[in-house]
């Protein structure tokens, strides 16, 4: 990867990453199982939004997500087994991807994570992610000055790695404080959606300065996810707006695993996301002949409506997530990807250089000769008129001259007739 600065990068990647508050995890929902785990009854999301039910069917065997983001830590027990590969993009990192990187964030790419695919620490106890089978990279990232490479070279050898990889879903969760991209992104997206990887992608929280969506989440394709409360109402903090958002998922009360093992509650869409691409991976090993646009379609027309509101709504996109019905429901296929063409963006809105006239080259005309002279007549005196001057100038200036005297001769006998009639006989 070529280590140098980019014209136009993003300036600022909104509070490190889009996080939120972190406390000691409890037990936020009364629950039959508080009693024997309460940090499995805390995950409220596993009833409410279909994904144990989703569990019968598939809990993401064959799936693979990448986690681009700070690392996954190597320790807790939640991820024996789970990650299966990882890279360093930031130059500060290990060459596996589980070192955390960030002295603040360290801990987040754990996080998300574990909402996607933890294991657990048995059967019924320990955090469990939404595709608890699923495969896991590891890609770590620094931002902010923490990197020597620039943050949106980072992200597109990360997104390249990925796909080279294996992944079928790609989790960023993480944020910019602009709509716009770096043109790297360009191609860098455009080799996921090419490959059929679905990406997905957090919408950002008002409460690290996110007042709307930005980029990645503007990418046209990419499956951006808002985020709510428990109650399934649009988080005030923990989440934003914008057109772009595709779904809403839980945003508030989340809980994590961080690097050293330890179970702690945050709050940001940053966590949204991943229970969104633990979701992907549960229909992509459902249905695994499914592209990603299908995948999308299935997760987007299957979402439940929030009352009142008419999809797609800036706040929830075209709703909540239900993992179940994802599965189970009848959805018509669809040929392109409901959120966007990014190959079409980039055709009608990033102008390329264009390149100089082709210059002609010279080349010898032939030129028909011209009749030949006529012969020459003998030669007249210069005082006599010729036969031209006679024809074109004297004979018409003659014929007006005559004209012309008839004309006054008419005139003066006319007016001496006028005089002579007017005058009164004397007597």
């Amino acid at each position: 990867m070529t280590r140098r600065g980019r014209a136009g990068v993003i300036a600022v990647l909104v509070a490190g990453l889009v996080g939120g508050l972190v406390t000691p995890a409890a037990a936020t929902t009364p629950s039959p199982d508080a009693a024997a785990d309460p940090v499995r009854a805390a995950e409220y999301w596993l009833d409410d939004y279909g994904i144990r039910d989703a569990w019968r069917t598939t809990r993401g065997e064959g799936a693979r997500i990448a986690i681009i983001d700070t690392g996954i830590g190597r320790g807790p027990v939640e991820f024996a087994g789970a990650v299966v590969g990882g890279t360093d993009v930031s130059d500060i990192g290990a060459p596996d991807g589980r070192l955390p990187v960030g002295a603040v964030d360290g801990n987040h790419g754990s996080w998300v994570a574990s909402l996607a695919a933890a294991r657990g620490t048995g059967a019924d106890t320990g955090m469990i992610g939404v595709a608890p089978a699923a495969e896991l990279l590891s890609v770590s990232i620094g931002v902010g000055n923490s990197s020597p490479v620039p943050f949106a070279e980072q992200i597109s050898e990360a997104v390249r790695w990925s796909v080279d990889n294996g992944a079928d879903i790609i989790n960023l969760s993480l944020t910019t404080n602009t709509p716009d991209w770096d043109r790297s992104w360009d191609d860098a997206f455009l080799y996921a959606f090419d490959n059929d990887v679905v990406v997905v992608v957090a919408a950002g929280n008002r409460g690290t300065g996110t007042t709307r969506v930005g980029a990645p989440a503007t990418i046209p394709g990419v499956l951006a996810v808002g985020g709510v409360d428990p109650d399934g109402r649009a988080s005030v903090e923990a989440s934003t707006q914008g057109i772009t958002i595709g779904v809403a998922a839980p945003s508030e009360n989340l809980l994590g695993i961080s690097a050293d093992g330890r179970v702690v509650s945050w709050n940001g869409t940053s966590g949204a996301a991943p229970i969104v691409a633990g979701v992907a991976a549960l229909v992509r090993s459902a249905y695994p002949d499914l592209d990603a646009a299908n995948v999308i379609n299935r997760i987007i027309s299957t979402a439940r409506e929030v009352p009142g509101v008419s999809v797609p709504d800036p706040l929830y996109g075209y709703g909540l997530i239900d993992a179940a019905a994802a599965l189970s429901a009848t959805v018509p296929d669809v040929a392109q990807n409901p959120l966007g063409d990014l190959r079409e963006w980039v055709r009608l809105y990033r102008r390329a250089e264009s390149a100089p006239d082709p210059q002609p080259t010279p080349s010898a005309v032939e030129v028909p000769p011209l009749p030949p002279a006529e012969a020459a007549g003998p030669a007249g005196s210069p005082f006599l008129p010729s036969e031209q001057t006679l024809l074109y100038g004297t004979l018409p200036l003659g014929a007006l001259t005559v004209g012309a005297i008839l004309v006054a001769l008419g005139v003066t006998a006319a007016v001496r007739r006028v005089r002579l009639a007017s005058r009164t006989p004397s007597r």
